[in-house]
């Protein structure tokens, strides 16, 4: 059974979340600060972390940060609808998505279950050890992991899911819809930032190509699209 970690201050809110997360299968961990959060996500002991921003003794955003100095665990972030600020800032610092409050227990599991099914690697052995190999850029779907130039690049479950899809398509482009649909596990909402955050964290992460560009590529208009080597 998975375990999900949710950390807010609304005892209320985490309570009938919790009941309705236990219900869908999960066994489901509540703590209603930032520090107790920090400590929880970084025990181990869970497969995905929900934080609300708004949280005593440390906000949900610090919360993450130091989360995200030891650890990779898939974070979702709930955050006050139309407040850009705080969703842009935790996407920047590793978020895999956000939810906004008020949200129904029934989306906040689809994002769940969207942002696990990403994560979890393929049971296939032999479909594990091929890498896709673009340039400087190897990709192997299977483990879920990435090198630049033959160093591993650290990168949160949504921007190896999102580097994944541009590699599978490499030179063609790659609308923003798709992109959402295929590595986020959900349409493109008007108005959402996400995929253009989580690329440009992705692009820094990547060295410059020896004529200056970047293998990422914006197409006006259209979407992105990785180079590709012959």
């Amino acid at each position: 059974m998975t375990k999900v970690l949710l950390a807010d201050d609304d005892v209320e809110l985490l309570q009938m979340l919790r009941e309705y997360l236990e219900r869908e299968g999960f066994i489901v961990t509540t703590v209603h600060d930032g520090e107790q959060a920090v400590t929880a996500a970084l025990s181990g002991e869970h497969a995905i972390a929900v934080l609300d921003v708004m949280m005593p003794r440390m906000n949900g955003i610090e919360a993450l940060r130091q989360i995200r100095m030891h650890s990779r665990i898939p974070v979702l972030m709930l955050t006050a609808r139309g407040d850009d600020v705080d969703k842009i800032i935790g996407l920047e610092l590793g978020a895999d998505d956000y939810v906004p409050k008020p949200c129904t227990p029934r989306e906040l599991l689809a994002r769940i279950r969207a942002i696990l099914r990403r994560t979890q690697a393929q049971n296939n052995p032999e479909l594990a050890a091929q890498a896709m190999v673009i340039g400087l850029l190897s990709v192997w779907s299977g483990q879920r992991r990435a090198e630049w130039n033959g160093q591993a690049l650290e990168l949160t479950s949504t921007e190896f899911s999102l580097l994944d899809v541009l590699a599978k398509n490499a030179g063609r482009t790659v609308s923003k819809n798709d992109l959402s649909e295929l590595g986020l596990g959900r349409p493109l909402a008007r108005f959402d930032r996400n995929i253009d955050v989580h690329l440009s964290s992705i692009r820094q992460k990547l060295a410059n190509l020896s004529d200056g560009r970047t293998i990422i590529q914006t197409v006006y208009r259209q979407g992105y699209m990785l180079l590709k080597f012959e």
